[in-house]
């Protein structure tokens, strides 16, 4: 198991919260403009296309990556909680609850990142994968390497985290 990797809890509702946490070795301060500020927000994850960062303010959030024929997810809702610079949850129609809380850890930052979703079984380790891809990338980014093509992305890397959380499940799906 990579220290880095990924939960998947199945709550009593049948909805599945993934949960990340990583410790980010830049001040909580950095780590939040990378969360919020759009040119920021494209060096590791999607383009905000709105984002009104305010509880009940809406947000549509484009990711820059597509899936194999070429198709990006789009998602759209509501903040509906912030606490600059702590705290962002977002309310998606596609990725349910994302919920990002920064914490400072010595001059680093500990993040935890869940998203809680309807999620279908067959998707559960590709939708692990990619959100453990992303959190890879919001680290490269904040140390100066952020991803600059969107259009190659490392379908190897998703790949190998796909399968290791395939594993760690008992299937191969």
């Amino acid at each position: 198991m990579n220290a880095a990797d990924g939960t998947l809890q199945t709550l009593d509702d049948g909805r599945a919260r993934l949960r990340f946490e990583r410790r980010l070795a830049h001040p909580v301060d950095r780590v939040w403009a990378a969360l919020t500020e759009p040119d920021k927000m494209r060096e590791w994850w999607a383009a905000a296309d709105e984002l009104e960062l305010r509880e009940g303010g809406r947000f549509t959030i484009r990711w820059l990556n597509s899936d194999d024929e070429g198709n990006v997810a789009i998602a759209r809702g509501t903040v509906s909680a912030v606490d600059p610079p702590h705290l962002l949850e977002l309310d998606s129609d596609i990725h349910g609850i994302m919920r990002w809380e920064l914490r400072p850890d010595g001059d680093a930052t500990a993040l935890t990142f869940t998203s809680t979703l309807q999620l279908p079984d067959e998707y559960r380790n590709k939708v692990l994968a990619g959100w453990h891809v992303h959190l890879d990338f919001l680290e490269d980014a904040l140390d100066g390497r952020p991803v600059d093509d969107w259009d190659n992305w490392p379908i190897d890397r998703w790949q190998e985290h796909h399968d290791r959380y395939a594993a760690k499940a008992g299937s191969a799906a």
